[in-house]
């Protein structure tokens, strides 16, 4: 069984209730840990509950990090 557990959360609103979320995680099994950043998106519902629409995870590592950030940043 994979437990998650957030070691680190921010995240932007944008719109009426939309809202980006970056995450630095862990994945906790019996063989082991994995850390990971994940990157989702989501909405507030009415009762101010978070929903998710979608996720991506990134590996930590600094090439891979800063090959996203770069390649973000060249899109504007």
């Amino acid at each position: 069984m994979v437990e998650f557990e957030t070691i680190k959360c921010t995240e932007i609103m944008f719109g009426k209730s939309n809202f980006i979320e970056i995450a630095r995680k862990k994945a906790v099994t019996p063989e082991g840990e994995n850390e990971f950043i994940s990157l989702s998106r989501g909405f507030y519902m009415l009762d101010k509950q978070k929903r998710y629409r979608k996720s991506l995870t990134i590996p930590i590592s600094k090439e891979v990090v800063d090959f996203v950030s770069e390649k973000i940043k060249e899109m504007l």
